[in-house]
Formats: C-alpha cells, structure tokens, sequence
C-alpha cells in the first residue's frame, strides 16, 4: 500500500484538529486592550497547543518522506498518533479557561505523553517494515530527544499537583527541544540520493 492517503488523511486531521482550536479562541465583549486581558490564559494554552501539533505535523510529515510502503498496522498506529492529537483542543480549552488548574496541567501532560507514545510505536512499526537499515532508522540513531521528552512529560504531570509553573515549563521545554530544527531525516535523505 502507498503512502499518499495515510499522508492526506494524516493532514487533513492535523488542519481540522488547529481549526478547532482557533475556533475556542471567543472575541471580547468589549473593545479595549483590558478586554483582551481574561484571554491571555486561553491564549497562552492556544499558543504552545499550536507549536505542539505543528512539530508533530513536522515530524510527521519528515518520517514519511523516509517511507515506501505503509502496512495494516502502520495505519493504524497512525490512527492511534490522530486519536491523541485531536484530543488536544480539548484539553488546550480546559485548560486555558480553568487559569491552568493542576487537574488541567496534569490532563494536558498526559495527552502529551499519550501523543509521544502513539508517534513512537508509529516510527518503530515503520521500522521494523523498512528494517534496521532503513533511512528512517539511520536517521535517528539513538534518538535521544525521543527518549528524554516521556521522561520530561512524565516529570510534568507528576508536579502538576505540586506547582503547574513547573510543570508547564517542563512542557514548553519538551516544544523548545523539538523547535530545534532536525535535520537527521533530510540528512539521510540527502545522503541516500548521493
């Protein structure tokens, strides 16, 4: 089976998934820069959603770039990486009009780390399709920053209980270290054309 309809569904969710949460985003009754003050929380948890999922898409959209062929199972790993992203407007709402309430932080830590587990099943099921010397598994080596963000979120959801600021900065450190432009998979690419 080819990859071009896993790729456009996988899209198609991801556009659906930030279009709602833009849509949560309400205008304020009144016209004054005040106005916009209640709105920072839920524009705050807009904002670090958003970077969230656009990594991912990256990420997504950088794997696939490494597949061939897609199988039974990698569709539905995929299907399993959607389901917890479009849980994230969900949370990304609750958690902005709640000011950030531990129960909120802690919820959102968990789709986070629902969401990493999903995307690595997905990469070691490509994997073992493509074998241990496909471009995707050279690529990513040891993958450091796959196995340090579980362990960053579940630091995040433990302390949501104890203090939300650390926790949020745990997970905005997670979405700073996949900021970092990751080049292994176009290098690969690159090294595989030559």
């Amino acid at each position: 089976m080819t990859k071009g309809r896993l790729e456009a569904f996988s899209d198609g969710v991801m556009a659906i998934i930030i279009t709602i949460m833009v849509l949560e985003l309400k205008v304020p009754h009144g016209g004054d820069f005040e106005d916009l003050k209640p709105l920072f929380p839920i524009f705050v948890s807009y904002v670090l959603s958003f970077i969230y999922l656009a990594i991912y898409w990256n990420n997504h959209h950088h794997m696939m770039q490494t597949v061939k062929r897609v199988t039974g199972k990698v569709l539905w790993a995929n299907m399993h990486l959607l389901f917890w992203l479009s849980l994230v407007p969900f949370v990304t709402g609750w958690m902005g009009e709640n000011h950030f309430t531990s129960a909120s932080v802690f919820l959102y830590g968990v789709i986070l780390l629902g969401a990493a587990i999903a995307y690595f099943i997905l990469q070691k099921l490509i994997i073992k399709d493509h074998g241990k010397d496909s471009t995707l598994s050279r690529a990513l080596g040891k993958d450091l920053k796959g196995k340090i963000s579980p362990i960053l979120y579940v630091l995040g959801i433990i302390s949501a209980f104890y203090n939300v600021w650390i926790s949020g900065s745990l997970f905005v450190l997670v979405a700073v270290i996949w900021l970092i432009p990751d080049s292994r998979i176009e290098k690969a690419l690159e090294k595989e054309k030559q």
